[in-house]
C-alpha cells in the first residue's frame, strides 16, 4: 500500500497494523518529520518516498525521494499498489483523494476534509473510512431500516472548562485532549467541536443518511449508535485505539484480537451529554450545514485559516469559531458543481477570512 501522512498519529498506527499483518508498504509520504520517516524507511523498505519540501530531500535516507504535492501525485500514478491510506491533514489531502479514486484504487480515508468539501463530487464506492465513529456506524449496519445515526464525541480539551474562562484558554490548553493523542489541527477541532461537525458531514456522504446527530460520551469507549425504525438501538463499543478501524479499512475483516475487550464491570457506568452551543458555538450551524452540505468547503477553508490565526496568537478560541461562522453566512449561496469550483471557492473563502469585512 501507499501511506500518505506516515509520520502522523494515523500513519504511525497504520504502519503498526501493516507490520503485524505483513502488509507491504510500497511508498511513504511524510511532511517534515524526517527523523521518524528515516526510521520508517529502515523498517518497511519502501520503493519510493516523498516529503513536503525540496529542502528536506537531502536529509532522507533513501535513493528515490520526491517532494511536494507533485511528488504525491507522481507516487499515486506510478506505483502499482491498489490501496492508498490518506492520512494527510487539511485541504491538502483532497487532490490525492481525487487522484486515487480517478485511478480506480481503494482509498482508506482518514483525511476528513476530502468528504467535507467535495463529498457530493467524489465516488464513494471505493472509499473506506478510517475513523472510529464511521467504522462504528459501518460495523452496526444490517438489513434493518435505519431511523437515525449518532456519533460520539469526547468533548475535547474544554469539555469541563468554565464557560467564563473559554476566551482566555491558550493554544497549549487547547492541545490537551483528555482521551486521544492527535495532531494539532484535529485536537483544536475537537476542542471547538468542528471535528464532530465534519464527521457528521462525512457520515452524510458515506451512508446516505440525513438524520444525524452527535452526543458527548466522555470516556471515548462508545463510538457510534444506530436507532432502527423498529425502536431498537445498537451501540458500538471498543477501547480507544485507532488500530481497530485501521485494520478493518486495510484488510476488510479481522477474526483475531486487535484490542483488549472493554471490561464493563471495571467501567461501571457511562454518561452522555448533549452538545451545547454555549460551550461549542460552532454547533449553531450544524442543522444548516447538514441541510446544505455543499457549504462544507466554506466551513473547512474558514476553519483552517482561523486555526492558523489561533496558533499564531492572533485570536482566541471563541474568535476562531466566530470567524468560521461569519464566513459560513457570507458564502451562504455557494453550490459547487465541479471540483474546479471547489478549489476556486476554497481560495476565495481563505482570502476573505484573512481580511474579513
Amino acid at each position: 500500500m501507499v501511506v500518505l501522512g506516515s509520520t502522523g498519529s494515523i500513519g504511525v498506527n497504520t504502519l503498526s497494523v501493516a507490520k503485524r499483518f505483513g502488509l507491504h508498504v510500497q511508498a511513504l509520504v511524510a511532511g517534515s518529520n524526517v527523523t521518524l520517516l528515516n526510521e520508517q524507511i529502515k523498517i518497511f523498505h519502501p520503493s519510493i518516498v516523498c516529503v513536503g519540501d525540496k529542502s528536506l530531500v537531502k536529509s532522507v535516507n533513501h535513493p528515490h525521494v520526491l517532494y511536494g504535492n507533485e511528488g504525491i501525485i507522481e507516487i499515486l500514478e506510478t506505483t502499482p499498489s491498489q490501496l492508498v491510506l490518506n492520512a494527510l491533514v487539511g485541504f491538502l489531502g483532497l487532490a490525492p483523494s481525487i487522484k486515487t479514486l480517478a485511478l480506480g484504487k481503494k482509498l482508506a480515508l482518514a483525511n476528513k476534509e476530502s468528504l467535507v468539501v467535495a463529498g457530493a463530487l467524489l465516488d464513494k464506492k471505493n472509499i473506506v473510512p478510517v475513523d472510529s465513529e464511521h467504522f462504528g456506524l459501518w460495523y452496526l449496519q444490517n438489513t434493518r431500516k435505519i431511523h437515525k445515526m449518532t456519533i460520539m464525541a469526547s468533548g475535547g480539551a474544554f469539555r469541563d472548562t468554565p464557560l467564563s474562562e473559554l476566551a482566555s484558554q491558550s493554544v497549549a490548553d487547547a492541545l490537551k485532549h483528555p482521551n486521544w493523542s492527535m495532531g494539532k489541527k484535529i485536537t483544536i477541532d475537537s476542542a471547538t467541536m468542528t471535528n464532530k461537525l465534519f464527521e457528521l458531514l462525512e457520515a452524510r456522504w458515506l451512508f446516505d443518511v440525513t438524520n444525524l446527530d452527535a452526543l458527548i460520551e466522555p470516556r471515548s469507549l462508545i463510538h457510534a449508535m444506530i436507532e432502527f425504525a423498529d425502536g431498537c438501538s445498537t451501540l458500538q463499543m471498543a477501547n480507544a485505539d485507532m488500530k481497530l478501524p485501521i485494520a478493518y479499512a486495510l484488510l476488510g475483516r479481522i477474526d483475531e484480537l486487535v484490542l483488549p475487550h472493554v471490561d464493563l464491570v471495571d467501567i461501571g457506568s457511562f454518561a452522555f451529554k448533549k452538545i451545547e452551543s454555549n460551550r461549542y458555538p460552532i454547533w449553531e450551524i450544524k442543522d444548516d450545514l447538514l441541510a446544505n452540505p455543499q457549504r462544507g468547503v466554506v466551513v473547512n477553508a474558514a476553519n483552517e485559516v482561523a486555526i492558523e490565526l489561533f496558533l499564531a496568537g492572533k485570536c482566541n478560541i471563541l474568535e476562531l469559531v466566530a470567524l468560521t461562522k461569519k464566513a459560513f453566512k457570507k458564502f451562504e449561496d455557494v453550490n459547487p458543481t465541479s471540483l474546479q469550483e471547489i478549489f476556486d471557492i476554497d481560495a476565495e473563502v481563505r482570502k476573505y477570512c484573512k481580511n474579513p469585512q
